[in-house]
């Protein structure tokens, strides 16, 4: 399926490469007609309950510590606006394109459920902004992971009502009423419960949990192509990543991790020089190399824990009250984000673990007593030329970074609506830092990748494995070979993107086929 294909939306659950579409690439989406079957039907009920003298939460009442206030049929639609507008209350930088459009998409999915009670109109109106491409202005700060992520989905729906400040699929800034008069999209005029069902979800977590599973699956195996090519120019060893050592011990992501790190050191003529053991007078290497399967393999065993409790939500119909398929409309707690913030916070911690022993393998190559005939920083001229030894400090404050956000947020909690809501998971700030964090992986092991591939080719005439070599051959497009010392930062860069576009591990599957 192309990028740019339509996303059906009903109410089965979707996938993440959907999310990934049309958060990342733009697809456009429709709703299915099972969805507006199932939207209609649920309408049906809150319009019942919204004409009978008995209240009902979120359709004839007030909302948290003010549900107990009874709310006249004639204020019902002032009620949906002014819940929207005082809800839409973040502030602070602006959240990225593509965890907006993920909320979007994700709120969407809810609504197509059946277990909202919005209207068709107000589903499709959604939709239609998904795919003209209009993005919301959603801040940075304001929601607390519990109740949803009532102020960034307020700020969408809003958007909804003609109201606020969006990007249009240009990216320039303008009043949402402008936008929607160009797609030629008529603002909703919220009715009963509307309001609620649009901003009472878990979606800014999720997409970003969606999003960062994403990113660091395309990570752990740039990990593993960046040990390995680690290992091989610090003259390690491959045998103790041997899948009958690995099965000792057998946690799935480890001996993938392992299988990998063979692939890739295959053939490796660097690797062929010092098996003699007449050759080689080392033991055991040091754990960053041989351990790395380890630490790696862990880290996909905890994305893959992540993913499962992802999907499960994906699968989920959050909003609070929800119209239940037997016609009842229940208050619950479904929207609290404790199972989103608790993985998120997990992938946190161990974004920062693998960071930190690529940053320990970086090192060595810049020690003359651990580098094995290396040149002291891998300098042309040491004394002269400083080498890759700032590098290595860049590398090392973002490790520490990574450490700082490796706190959790979930263990944190802030009462709000007047105690009502006394206890909150902090997932969207969990999902914030996770996104920091993810970037700082990235740069990491670029650093890793940069150092490492200077190393092999100061292991001339020595060859390496064909599948390094490849990925010395990617970089080299854009950053040249060892010499005198230049402006490094560019270079470090290029790494970055190479990193970041998936280049190291497509450099390697040229050679080893796809890794796992």
């Amino acid at each position: 399926m192309r990028d740019n294909e339509v996303v059906t939306v009903g109410p089965e659950p979707l996938t993440f490469d959907d999310v990934i579409r049309v958060a990342r690439h733009g697809a456009p989406v429709q709703l299915g007609d099972d969805a507006i079957a199932a939207v209609s039907a649920a309408r049906q009920r809150v319009n019942e309950l919204a004409e009978s003298p008995v209240p009902a939460y979120g359709i004839s009442t007030g909302f948290g510590a003010l549900a107990t206030r009874h709310i006249d049929p004639a204020l019902r639609a002032q009620l949906q606006r002014s819940l929207v507008r005082s809800h839409a209350a973040g502030s602070g930088p602006e959240v990225e394109t593509e965890v907006v459009r993920a909320l979007m998409l994700l709120r969407l999915s809810t609504l197509a459920t059946g277990h909202t009670g919005v209207r068709p109109t107000t589903a499709k109106t959604l939709a239609a902004l998904i795919s003209a491409g209009i993005t919301p202005i959603v801040h940075e700060y304001g929601s607390l992971g519990c109740s949803g992520d009532l102020a960034p989905l307020a700020h969408v729906a809003l958007t909804l009502m003609g109201e606020g400040v969006v990007r249009d699929a240009s990216g320039t800034v303008q009043p949402a009423a402008e936008a929607l008069k160009q797609a030629r999209i008529d603002p909703v005029e919220l009715a009963a419960k509307e309001g609620l069902a649009l901003i009472n979800g878990t979606d800014g977590m999720l997409g970003m949990l969606i999003l960062a599973i994403d990113d660091l699956t395309r990570l752990v195996r740039t990990a593993d192509v960046s040990a390995a090519m680690s290992v091989e120019a610090l003259l390690g060893t491959d045998r103790v990543f041997a899948p009958e050592l690995q099965a000792l011990r057998p946690h799935p992501g480890q001996a993938l991790s392992a299988a990998n790190m063979t692939k890739v050191l295959r053939d490796s003529g660097i690797m062929a020089s010092h098996r003699d053991p007449a050759a080689c007078t080392r033991v055991q290497d040091a754990y960053s190399l041989r351990c790395a399967p380890q630490v790696a393999g862990a880290v996909r065993d905890t994305i893959a824990h992540a993913a499962t409790v992802a999907g499960r939500e994906l699968a989920s119909a959050i909003d609070n009250p929800a119209v239940l398929a037997d016609g009842r409309v229940e208050s619950n707690g479904n929207f609290h984000g404790a199972p989103l913030a608790y993985v998120l916070d997990f992938l946190a911690v161990v974004a920062a673990d693998l960071a930190s022993m690529s940053e320990r393998r970086t090192d060595r190559f810049l020690d003359v007593a651990r580098n094995h005939g290396l040149p002291a920083f891998l300098a042309d001229d040491p004394g002269v030329d400083s080498g890759h030894m700032i590098a290595q400090y860049t590398q090392a404050a973002v490790v520490s970074e990574l450490k700082r956000l490796a706190v959790p947020a979930s263990v944190d909690s802030i009462p709000s609506s007047a105690m009502q809501e006394d206890h909150v998971s902090m997932g969207w700030s969990a999902a914030r830092k996770l996104r920091r964090s993810v970037d700082g992986l990235t740069r990491v092991l670029a650093v890793e990748v940069l150092t490492a591939a200077r190393a092999l080719d100061l292991r001339a005439p020595l060859e390496p494995a064909p599948a390094t070599a490849a990925v010395v051959r990617a970089l080299r497009e854009t950053v040249p070979a060892p010499g005198p010392d230049r402006f490094l930062a560019p270079e470090i860069d290029s790494a970055v993107r190479l990193v970041s576009e998936g280049g190291v591990v497509a450099a390697a599957e040229t050679v080893t086929g796809p890794l796992d």
